[in-house]
């Protein structure tokens, strides 16, 4: 017998790292996160149907390190001092459990949190709505925003839905 990976539970977190290796500092930014320890796999934007969300620190109970995670993330990267780098996740909620929601990610150069937060809703009621024809029961962002140090370092931020399957 085949098991389908459908997750049955999801949390959101958010990270920032700075390093001079551009590669570190998406480590840093994953350890800033809490998911540096999982082989993570990004997916497109669904949510399953009866996925539960619970906090980072129940999900991550339920994950052991070296797991393949798969995850919607947004991600940017860049070492050009005083550039603001945001990124976020956005979640459209369905009416009825049984049906999929949403997730949707944006990273953006020169915006902050709050626009990047205000996009992500925007993208995953907007999906949604185009597939039901209604609005989606509840909207909302894991948005994230930082500058890039004058010292030239790379500064990578990231948003995640993590997935538990």
């Amino acid at each position: 017998m085949i098991a389908k990976l459908i997750p049955r539970k999801v949390f959101f977190t958010s990270g920032v790292g700075t390093h001079p290796e551009q590669l570190e500092s998406f480590e840093v930014s994953l350890r800033d996160a809490g998911i540096e320890k999982f082989n993570l796999v990004t997916v497109s934007s669904i949510l399953p149907p009866k996925c539960e969300i619970v906090t980072k620190e129940e999900g991550l109970k339920e994950l052991s390190p070296g797991e393949v995670v798969f995850c919607v993330m947004s991600r940017i990267s860049s070492n050009e001092p005083g550039r603001t780098l945001s990124t976020s996740v956005g979640c459209a909620l369905p009416w009825d459990i049984n049906k999929h929601g949403y997730i949707s990610e944006y990273h953006a150069y020169g915006e902050n949190a709050q626009d990047v937060g205000e996009h992500t809703v925007k993208l995953a009621g907007s999906m949604y709505s185009t597939w039901t024809n209604e609005a989606p029961l509840k909207t909302f962002s894991i948005p994230r925003s930082s500058f890039v140090h004058e010292s030239g370092d790379w500064m990578t931020v990231i948003s995640a839905a993590v997935f538990i399957i």
